[in-house]
């Protein structure tokens, strides 16, 4: 599977740096930590977050980052004016990873990093205006087993994962809130489309981009999550 194989390719390679530039910033990058600086990925959730813009914008509300890695977009929202953002990540050393760079940009006090599986570090009554997670959108046979906690950033056996998101992530919003998934071409969207409605579930295209990725053009979509009789809400990331 090409989606295992970079992984072990970022992990390690050679030219790994300790610290790298996105957006005319530094952060750090710990050991078993998914590279933003591998992957289009993290870019293009900045663009479609609008968190990439030279003028920051400033924002209000709340953000819970699923899968925060090196804590670059929960950061970033930090800056831009959110009040309380909340980074969780199933591995570790990327919650270490989140919190040393909300340390470096002053905005620890913003920032807090949990380490959980989706929902599973944060506080019973926590709620959020915005959700998001660039999910591990490459479908994986149901029966493999993870050879490292670095794999889960790539790749979601049976989309076990996916289908927990979509069934648990709107019990956490507020009343006005968003949840919003980046996902790709990639990944298996008539799947994700279908355990949309097996979990009561809308699924819709916010926003969409089509990049180069090596010898494959891959779209990438930013998709928002309501319940399937709610009418579809304003993205807080566009307010």
């Amino acid at each position: 599977m090409r989606s295992l194989e970079r992984s072990r390719t970022a992990l390690t390679r050679k030219d790994r740096p300790s610290v790298f530039t996105m957006y005319g910033r530094e952060w750090d990058l710990f050991p078993e930590v998914f590279a933003p600086i591998y992957s289009p990925a993290t870019g293009i959730s900045m663009d479609f977050l609008g968190l990439s813009e030279s003028v920051e914008v400033p924002r209000t509300g709340s953000l819970l980052e699923i899968g925060c890695g090196t804590g670059v977009i929960a950061v970033s929202a930090a800056l831009a004016g959110c009040e309380r953002v909340v980074a969780s990540d199933i591995n570790p050393a990327a919650v270490l990873n989140a919190a040393a760079n909300a340390a470096r940009h002053d905005v620890f006090e913003q920032v807090r990093t949990v380490r959980g599986d989706l929902f599973g570090g944060l506080d019973e009554g926590e709620r959020f205006d915005t959700i998001f997670w660039n999910s591990n959108y490459v479908l994986a046979p149901e029966d493999y087993e993870y050879g490292s906690v670095h794999e889960c950033a790539y790749v979601d056996p049976g989309y076990a994962a996916h289908r927990r998101f979509l069934a648990e992530a709107p019990g956490w919003l507020t009343p006005t809130g968003s949840v919003l998934l980046h996902f790709s071409t990639r990944g298996d969207l008539v799947s994700l489309l279908r355990i949309a409605g097996e979990a009561g579930r809308r699924v819709r295209t916010v926003q969409s981009v089509v990049v180069q990725e090596g010898a494959h053009q891959v779209e990438h979509m930013l998709l928002e999550v309501t319940p399937a009789q709610a009418p579809a809400r304003r993205t807080a990331a566009a307010r």
